[in-house]
């Protein structure tokens, strides 16, 4: 056995070691033979690669199960306190490598199966991505979820079972399609279901009130519709298998799945509209809003999960700990973002109506109990729910609001807070134009102990924007925690050929500390390393043009520049940034092809939101831009355009470890962090971004002699907007934008339909509201600056190195221990 097959050690094992390896792979290959014979009931020679991932799976599942019980006897026999994660998101990605990894036996599985003639690496690309999550958020989410089970912080992940979650996305004649992610259809065999944990959710229905000897009001809601949520447990596993946790998704089921007497009648379908009903509420993620069905399907997804998380939590709290006055001493709740907001309410509910906790002390033990991690500065973007739709939908809660308004501007108002402008911005119930919403984030805010930003700069803007009056009146409640990554997932997995020579360079400790990764700026220079680290990312780069080949037809060069930006597609990520200055490199290229161009791969991939329109025409620029720069052979190749369709965990972790420049562009002063910034950097790509969100952070850390920023700032976007933006003047002072503009309108990209982008072009040069015109020379420029630092090849790798060495303080381990410290007051485990 060599050096390379031993993982991620990167030293020669002593004997003992080899025997134990050895071992480890017999036993491997008789519980995977095992769980191909009495699980999946196939033989060897008929069993098809789906069959060995599900033997695999099961049998890898096994070895977790032994930490998740004894994780559980041992928080339950502490008493220790939990942490309950509460996310509409959970981007886990595939499970099986996680596993492995973290379990620590690879290569003995890899050794196993091959014994067995099966590749792993094959049975890696058989499992489907999860599909429980869009982007950030969801990412984010599972990231925690990996980091608390590895700092062993007792907790549960709570979120919705999507049957099939966000679309997948197609791409038709360069137009975004979607269709089902059918990711369960062959079943998931990480997960146990819990038929024996099921709660009623209700919904409508109507309020009673009695009144009891001494006068006090007790309220009963009623609900005219009942829907099931049954729980489906996956375990999650931290590093070394320290810790496992738990992921809990509910699915929803109807109370009576079959209405017989109209069965018997005839009406077949009619039998069976109360199921469908309730099972709607977790086929999809994020259906869409545009329509009032729309609307209330996502206020019931919302609902759902929140009550059946909540009535388990509490359940679990008085099984174990006794009087639910000491909730907040056994249980921290994290709302991410305004999604799960209305479980403040719900908890009211619980304690108040069917505990008979007194209103005070019901709020004392919620306030408590709950934080509330924001994730967005737009204002558009924090939920808000038409009052009409949630008396109809939840009326015993809307009266709970009501209350819990009531008491909050009372409360302000016996401070001397008297101000009706002030008291109105920081009422739960927003008044305009003769309608009313309840605001999900201020709801969230009132009921939270600690709300907390997810970089510096975010966590600054929310107290001068979004929640500035809310900020002035509880300025105790904001305070920071910069989002993070697990580097196991987004370093030992995604990129081991990386991995590996850090492990041989810096020890082994590095797996454990990422703040060993500081050992490489000594290295940053040297030119052997450097050929070291060129050497594993070409070998990347290599794998991702056969991704091009294979997906969009055509190969790569490896030796250009991978020029990458990977996220949701939103005109404040502003794809169409990126995309107006790849037209004028390639109308520059055309002018001067006798120029020293920098070869480059300009890579897209991300969502639109179904119902985006503009955001959908962006991916259609794209493809159509791409169609015509790869077809012209004026070009020489010098530039590659692809849009790599349905963006998801799995293809971004064949992306990020071949990227060369990481795109973080975004509109200064709304994106909120951003971790694809952190997963890019730390696998040695080179940021080109404004001051926004993480990128500030990550300027600080790298230095900017190795990242390129360009563009206006926070304040200079608020100054703009202010002092009223023409777009036109920019547009007219800068020959480069104007020829883009004229090139693009006039359909040169789209000669098939040439008004297509006439519209999008008269929207950036009369409402530029993203100001993607008042930076474009700045990026252009910026741009040209990475061409001239890729073409100094040393300099280049000395700046990647060093990007790896020092986003170490990027991990969410890092995160979790200051949630842990600062909010919900549980210890963490040592590395």
């Amino acid at each position: 056995m060599n050096v390379e097959q031993q993982g991620l050690t990167g030293r020669i094992p002593e004997p003992v070691e080899l025997a134990k390896s050895a071992h480890n792979v017999e036993a491997l290959r008789d519980a995977v033979m095992a769980k191909l014979a009495y699980a999946v009931a196939k033989d060897p020679t008929s069993a098809q690669e789906r069959d060995w991932y599900i033997a695999t799976a099961l049998a890898v599942r096994d070895r977790v199960v032994d930490g998740w019980a004894e994780s559980y006897r041992h928080t339950n026999d502490t008493q220790n306190k939990r942490v309950y994660y509460m996310s509409l998101e959970f981007l886990i990605g595939r499970l099986l490598f996680d596993s492995l990894t973290n379990l620590g036996i690879v290569e003995e599985m890899r050794q196993a199966l091959a014994s067995l003639g099966v590749d792993l690496d094959r049975l890696r690309t058989v499992e489907p991505d999860a599909a429980l999550g869009n982007g950030g958020l969801g990412r984010l989410a599972a990231c925690f979820m990996e980091s608390m089970a590895t700092l062993a912080v007792p907790a549960y992940g709570y979120g919705i079972r999507y049957e099939n979650g966000l679309f997948r996305q197609g791409i038709k004649d360069g137009w975004q399609q979607e269709y089902p992610e059918n990711w369960l259809t062959n079943g998931n065999p990480w997960e146990f279901e819990r038929p024996e944990i099921t709660y009623d959710v209700g919904f409508g229905g109507t309020v009673d009130i009695t009144y009891g000897p001494d006068g006090a009001a007790t309220y009963r809601w009623h609900p005219a519709e009942r829907v099931s949520a049954v729980a489906y447990d996956t375990p999650v596993v931290g590093w070394r298998c320290r810790h496992v946790n738990t992921l809990r998704l509910w699915a929803a089921r109807a109370v009576d799945p079959l209405r017989l007497d109209a069965f018997n009648a005839g009406d077949y379908v009619g039998a069976l509209a109360d199921r469908v009903r309730a099972e709607s509420i977790s086929k999809v993620l994020y259906p869409s809003d545009a329509t009032p069905a729309g609307q209330e399907l996502r206020l019931r997804q919302e609902f759902f999960f929140a009550s059946a998380s909540l009535q388990d939590l509490v359940r679990r709290h008085i099984k174990q700990y006794g009087p639910v006055e000491m909730l907040a001493e056994k249980a921290a709740i994290q709302l991410n973002d305004t999604h799960p907001a209305i479980g403040v309410v719900e908890l009211m509910r619980i304690l108040v109506d069917l505990h008979d906790v007194p209103w005070a002390k019901a709020w004392d033990i919620t306030q408590a109990t709950f934080g509330y991690t924001n994730h967005t500065l737009l204002p558009e973007a924090l939920e808000t729910w038409p009052v009409h739709l949630m008396e109809r939908l939840l009326p015993r809660h809307m009266q709970i609001i009501y209350l819990i308004n009531a008491v909050h501007l009372d409360g302000l108002r016996a401070k001397g807070n008297s101000d009706p402008a002030l008291l109105s911005s920081v009422s739960l119930i927003e008044e305009s134009w003769g309608r009313q919403r309840v605001r999900m984030g201020t709801l969230a805010f009132v009921g939270a102990h600690r709300v907390n930003g997810v970089s510096a700069l975010h966590s600054e803007l929310m107290k001068e924007t979004v929640f500035r009056d809310l900020h002035a009146i509880f300025p105790e409640k904001i305070n920071n925690k910069t989002n993070g990554i697990t580097f196991r997932r987004w370093l030992y997995e995604a990129n081991p050929g990386l991995t590996k020579v850090l492990v041989d360079t810096l020890g082994p400790r590095v797996l454990d500390d990422p703040e060993e990764l500081l050992g490489l700026e000594k290295f940053a220079s040297d030119t052997e390393f450097q050929a070291k680290l060129k050497a594993v990312r070409r070998k990347n780069k290599e794998a991702l043009s056969k991704v091009f080949q294979h997906r969009l037809g055509f190969p790569v060069d490896p030796d250009a520049l991978f020029d990458v930006q990977i996220k949701r597609i939103h005109e404040y990520k502003r794809q169409h940034l990126n995309l107006l200055e790849t037209v004028a490199l390639y109308n520059a290229i055309r002018a001067d092809p006798g120029r020293n161009w920098t070869p480059r791969v300009k890579i897209f991939a991300g969502k639109a939101a179904a119902s985006y329109h503009t955001a959908k025409l962006i991916i259609k620029l794209a493809n159509d831009i791409a169609r015509v720069v790869n077809s012209d052979p004026t070009v020489r190749g010098i530039l590659k355009v692809g849009f790599l369709q349905n963006y998801n965990v799995s293809l971004a972790e064949q992306i990020i470890p071949a990227a060369d420049l990481s795109e973080q562009i975004s509109t200064a002063g709304l994106e909120a962090s951003g971790t694809g910034n952190m997963k890019l950097a730390l696998n040695g790509a080179l940021t080109i971004g404004t001051l926004d969100g993480a990128n500030v952070e990550i300027n600080e850390r790298v230095g900017e002699d190795n990242i390129f920023i360009f563009g206006l700032t926070a304040e200079e976007v608020e100054a703009r907007r202010r002092n009223g933006y023409n777009a036109r003047d920019v547009i007219a002072s800068s020959p480069k934008l104007s020829e883009v503009f004229a090139s693009i309108e006039s359909g040169v990209f789209s000669p098939d339909d040439t008004s297509r982008y006439r519209g999008f072009i008269e929207m950036l040069s009369n409402h530029d509201h993203f100001l993607v015109t008042a930076d474009f020379d700045a990026y252009y420029a910026a741009q040209r600056q990475v061409d001239a630092h890729w073409q100094n090849g040393a300099a280049w790798w000395r700046s990647s190195i060093l990007n790896t060495a020092r986003v170490g303080w990027f991990s969410s381990d890092r995160t979790i221990r200051e949630y842990a410290r600062d909010i919900w007051n549980v210890p963490v485990q040592t590395t």
